[in-house]
């Protein structure tokens, strides 16, 4: 079973970058699709974007797209979402999770979760 841990959040001001981290342990991550997530207070959780197990196809959130980029090292376990030109609206929890089955913006299909980082971008 993949276990994911998250890092890299913080506090960030708006227009700044970050770069999370998710390693995953076990042997099979290269088999597992990988998606980040996000999740502000009283809001729902929600896509941010995905990746393909091989790293061949990438999915991003309409809000996301030209300011983030995921990618993945199948070699050390790990995924990555680099995110700039923050805004405020980018605070949130930003969840880290695996699909055994195909790259998904939905979280039903993922089914190992991270415990995620906080992400606070400030005006």
């Amino acid at each position: 079973q993949v276990q994911l841990v998250e890092s890299g959040g913080g506090l960030a001001q708006a227009g700044g970058s970050l770069r999370l981290s998710c390693v995953a342990s076990g042997r099979t991550f290269g088999h597992y699709a990988m998606g980040w997530f996000r999740q502000a207070p009283g809001k729902e959780r929600e896509f941010v974007a995905a990746i393909s197990a091989n790293g061949g196809s990438r999915n991003y959130a309409d809000s996301m797209k030209g300011r983030s980029t995921i990618s993945r090292d199948n070699a050390k376990n790990t995924v990555f979402l680099q995110m700039n030109n923050l805004e405020p609206e980018d605070t949130a929890v930003y969840y880290c999770a695996a699909s055994p089955l195909f790259i998904s913006t939905m979280t039903h299909n993922y089914n190992i979760w991270g415990q995620g980082t906080q992400v606070t971008v400030s005006s």
